[in-house]
């Protein structure tokens, strides 16, 4: 068999992996999958636990949100068969932001056509002064101006002081945004990446600024459904399949799994995997070499039992001043009765409380924020320690492109505009498939 009629293999079932493996498959090309857990989605997977009621109990190794700008990911959902309204609460934007039982900062996109959405839900924001309003407005403006690019990166708050924002600015509205789309602190974040964020979502059109909230599992949400779309369209998805050996030879591309020969790679494990393979292939090397040393982030996510029939007081909750950031009613968004999801982004002295200590920090922020909340009953903390890198200012992310043409990075972590988010790393997965459906 010819090398170029063999099957392109993809290393990683996450969101990144899987998007390359769909638009591979979209343009003609057999593919292999080959993952290393369990379930498909990588750092954004199903969990099954047992709940409070000792029954299967389908969890998330982390709470995300979409929001409408995730345009990739969308249309790739509805390549493989996914209605995204049977998987995804679709809502306007609604950032309500408690300190304790008060709340302290509320900002709502009303409907209304681009720009004036983001325009009018920044000078109706609750919890700010008109100065602080007119200030915030002000920053977006200028960051228009500037055509969203910087001349040089710098840190977030760096930027954000620059431009004249308050401290309660910072503490509710863009501390909160920066934790959740960065994942790295407003002292170390990248200014240049959330601009871009900013870019996309609330200065462009009203619909993408709109909250996307799963209803289902995230390996639901998309993996799964595109791991059968690949095999429907003659690929193959394997499970459990860890590579740790990756070369070439002259009849093509090979690892330890299998005596199975492929013309091309897709690598897409994530950043802090690579050193796992053992190659001596200078494009694998290089592209070990090119985050060796990175810094990463984390993100605890703590679910909490109630009694049947508990809700929030809202759906979403941010709280400020707490280690805890967001509250999700899982019960409101995916049926689950009595889960509430808290989340914490980035890193903080709870990465050094033993678990007991961190539930109990959580419950009590929780009950602070919603008085009329009963004790959970219930608990499972989920802990990711390298959920994404450091999204630093001026971080060199290598490209999706090796020296080889025939091997191709895909991950979150490539260079690119957006941070380590699921839309990100969809962004990556089809840039990598097309370079190689360019190549072979």
């Amino acid at each position: 068999m010819k090398t170029s009629e063999l099957p392109v293999a993809v290393i990683g079932g996450g969101y990144a992996g899987m998007a390359a493996a769909v638009e591979l498959t979209r343009a003609g090309r057999r593919v292999h999958v080959l993952e290393a857990g369990p379930v498909l989605g990588g750092r954004a997977r199903r969990v099954d636990v047992a709940g409070p009621d000792g029954q299967p109990l389908a969890l998330d190794n982390g709470q995300h949100l979409l929001v409408g700008a995730y345009r990739e990911l969308l249309r790739l959902m509805q390549l493989v068969g996914i209605d995204e309204s049977t998987v995804a609460a679709r809502t306007l934007l609604d950032l309500d932001m408690r300190d304790g039982a008060e709340q302290t900062f509320r900002l709502a996109c009303p409907r209304l056509p681009a720009p004036l959405h983001s325009a009018v839900a920044l000078l109706r924001a609750a919890g700010l002064s008109w100065g602080e309003r007119l200030a915030a407005v002000r920053a977006m403006n200028t960051a228009k101006r500037l055509g969203w690019r910087l001349t040089q990166d710098t840190a977030v708050l760096a930027w954000l002081q620059a431009q004249g924002q308050s401290g309660q600015l910072i503490r509710c509205l863009w501390e909160p945004l920066t934790l959740a789309a960065l994942n790295t602190p407003v002292a170390t974040a990248s200014a240049q990446v959330l601009l871009n964020v900013l870019r996309d979502s609330l200065a462009a059109d009203r619909a993408a600024s709109d909250f996307l909230v799963p209803r289902a599992d995230l390996s639901t949400l998309f993996p799964d459904a595109a791991g059968r779309y690949v095999t429907a369209n003659g690929g193959q998805v394997g499970l459990g399949q860890m590579v740790k050996q990756l070369d070439q030879a002259e009849d093509g591309w090979y690892t330890d799994r299998s005596d199975a020969r492929y013309s091309a790679v897709v690598l897409a494990l994530p950043p802090h995997r690579l050193d796992m393979l053992t190659s001596t292939h200078p494009a694998v090397v290089q592209a070990v070499a090119a985050t060796e040393g990175w810094a990463y982030q984390p993100i605890y996510t703590v679910y909490l039992g109630f009694p049947a029939g508990t809700r929030l007081p809202k759906p979403m909750l941010g709280l400020v001043g707490t280690t805890t950031q967001w509250l999700f009613d899982r019960s409101i968004w995916c049926g689950q009765d009595g889960i509430v999801a808290a989340i914490i982004s980035a890193e903080g002295d709870h990465q050094h409380l033993g678990q007991d200590a961190l539930v109990e920090r959580v419950i009590g922020e929780a009950l602070r924020a919603c008085p009329a909340l009963p004790r959970p009953i219930w608990h499972k903390v989920i802990a990711e320690k390298r959920a994404t890198f450091a999204c630093t200012p001026g971080l060199a992310r290598p490209a999706n492109a090796t020296q080889d043409a025939s091997l191709v990075l895909a991950g979150d972590y490539t260079a690119g505009d957006y941070p380590a988010t699921i839309e990100g790393a969809v962004r990556s997965g089809v840039e990598a498939a097309n370079l190689l459906v360019i190549s072979y």
